[in-house]
């Protein structure tokens, strides 16, 4: 009934103040949080109007936060425009005092220029995004455009939201090392950044196709086993790229990815993400596509799943709560219309490697 009342994907203000006011019911019983508010997407046009920050287990009563809401704020506010859509670096699960985290991409000079000059324009002419109290430090280049320092700006600030929430695995889930639309880079990305601003964090890329692939399954009646994306397109030019220390003890052929279907595949990087969240007993990871709102969603809301069923988060939550959770808060007023978790939840998917049932 969940996923029938998810489809019609269009709820009047009431309905979602009614949804809000259960979601935060929800997160209330197991975590202590925050909140950033969002009504009219000043923050974010993409995100909740209540954006939750998870602080700490409710039962830790002693618990210092994992976040300090004013100066997340004032990233948040700063860096939002170094990602497409302005959907800037946000935990969404808190395992283990680590936060794991969704966005966008980063955005291209396009973007960029676009949402800057009309910030510019409708704050009067003015914009506290550019207010540093600390300058960014600058890299070994003599001489650098306009372009560059612009982008030494916004994805700056990027990097230090990163950094306040203790990110350190950046798992990039696009088929290309940069969006290009009419023969222009509209998106950017990690990999793909020239001036390796983002070289001291761990960069993961895992290829998974993005909402034009999931025409094909949807048009298979929703069956993924044996449909397998076309590695030969001339935009897919993103490799696979894992570090050996994340690879040993799976006992995945990674070599062969190219010809897993779409079930596998989904199975593989699921039990990538848990590895490498259990493999730190410190750092986040943050989990992005182009936009985030397809193969983000499907990917977090996997290991949200999967972190429940061992207890490991939402401990108090029941399967239809989880569920309502996952699916309302995290996908449809979010705006995602991905269905996949729903339908690709396994036993060989629990970071503890216990066997549950499907939810």
């Amino acid at each position: 009934k969940l996923l029938e009342l998810d489809k019609g994907h269009h709820f009047l203000p009431p309905s979602v103040e009614a949804i809000e006011k259960r979601c935060l019911e929800l997160f209330a019983r197991d975590y202590k949080y925050s909140v950033i508010h969002n009504p009219s997407g000043e923050v974010c046009g993409h995100y909740p109007r209540q954006i939750v920050f998870l602080e700490y287990e409710s039962t830790e009563v002693d618990r210092e936060s994992t976040v300090q809401i004013t100066k997340l704020q004032d990233l948040v506010n700063r860096s939002k425009l170094a990602r497409c859509r302005g959907r800037f670096v946000c935990p969404v699960i808190l395992y283990n005092g680590k936060h794991i985290c969704r966005s966008s991409t980063l955005a291209g000079w396009g973007e960029l220029y676009g949402r800057t000059g009309y910030n510019y324009i409708f704050s009067g002419g003015s914009d506290d995004t550019w207010t540093e109290s600390e300058e960014v430090p600058e890299d070994d280049s003599a001489v650098r455009n306009g372009d560059s320092q612009l982008f030494d700006k916004v994805r700056g600030h990027d990097i230090k939201l990163l950094r306040y929430l203790s990110v350190r695995y950046i798992c990039d889930l696009m088929v290309e090392n940069k969006k290009v639309k009419f023969g222009l880079n509209v998106t950017s990305s990690e990999k793909a950044d020239k001036a390796q601003r983002y070289a001291d964090f761990t960069l993961i890329s895992v290829p998974y196709p993005g909402c034009e692939f999931f025409k094909d399954y949807k048009d298979r009646d929703y069956t993924a086993e044996g449909l397998v994306f076309n590695w030969n397109q001339d935009y897919v030019d993103a490799p696979l790229t894992i570090p050996a220390c994340f690879t040993q003890n799976l006992n995945i052929d990674w070599t062969q990815y190219q010809s897993w279907d779409l079930v596998e595949q989904t199975q593989n990087y699921l039990k990538l993400l848990l590895h490498i969240i259990n493999s730190d007993d410190e750092s986040g990871l943050l989990v992005h596509c182009i936009s985030g709102w397809d193969r983000t969603p499907l990917f977090v809301s996997l290991l949200r799943l999967s972190l429940w069923a061992d207890g490991a988060v939402h401990s108090s939550l029941e399967p239809a709560e989880i569920l309502y959770l996952t699916i309302f808060y995290f996908e449809h007023i979010e705006s995602s219309d991905d269905t996949e978790p729903y339908n690709m939840v396994k036993e060989n998917f629990s970071a503890l490697k216990k066997k549950w049932e499907e939810v």
